[in-house]
């Protein structure tokens, strides 16, 4: 079967500088809940500490409680649906967005789509002693990341996507 109409898989939605970033960021992947509905997830900040819910299911059911927003701290906010295109759709750990703390600090990152060289950046990575916890390509990136030698997080994100 061949598809005439672009696919349109996950969701992401970002919201930086804002108060009640978390609760603006649950309308944004409201709104777009069409592209997934496996999963949803929010990783906000307050620029110091992270907070982080992720959950199966609809954005309206897991975020619908002003008590569960406001556990989501921050003026800045990514937000992930979940429509599986690779990894396990019943494993907790492919609910992006994914959160790691790293030698620059914390960072959140969700992604929509496949990354083509997945496979082998994921077996170059392990062999690296890195430890995959998720079955999601997704998970690649982060190592990348936190592999990399360059100082800044900046340089680091440039490095790691630079091999994507």
């Amino acid at each position: 079967m061949t598809h005439d109409k672009p696919r349109e898989e996950c969701a992401v939605f970002g919201v930086f500088g804002a108060q009640d970033a978390a609760a603006h960021c649950v309308l944004g992947l409201h709104a777009l809940q069409h592209r997934g509905q496996e999963a949803s997830g929010i990783v906000s900040t307050d620029g110091k500490d992270f907070y982080q819910r992720l959950a199966f299911g609809r954005v309206g059911d897991q975020f619908n409680k002003g008590s569960v927003i406001d556990e989501l701290v921050g003026t800045s906010a990514i937000g992930h649906n979940r429509y599986s295109t690779s990894g396990s759709k019943q494993n907790y750990a492919n609910i992006q967005p994914l959160f790691a703390e790293l030698a620059t600090g914390g960072l959140a990152l969700a992604h929509n789509g496949n990354l083509t060289n997945a496979r082998a950046l994921r077996q170059t990575l392990v062999e690296r002693g890195c430890l995959f916890r998720t079955s999601m390509d997704t998970e690649a990136v982060i190592h990348l990341i936190a592999v990399s030698e360059a100082p800044t997080l900046e340089e680091r994100l440039i490095d790691g996507l630079s091999k994507v």
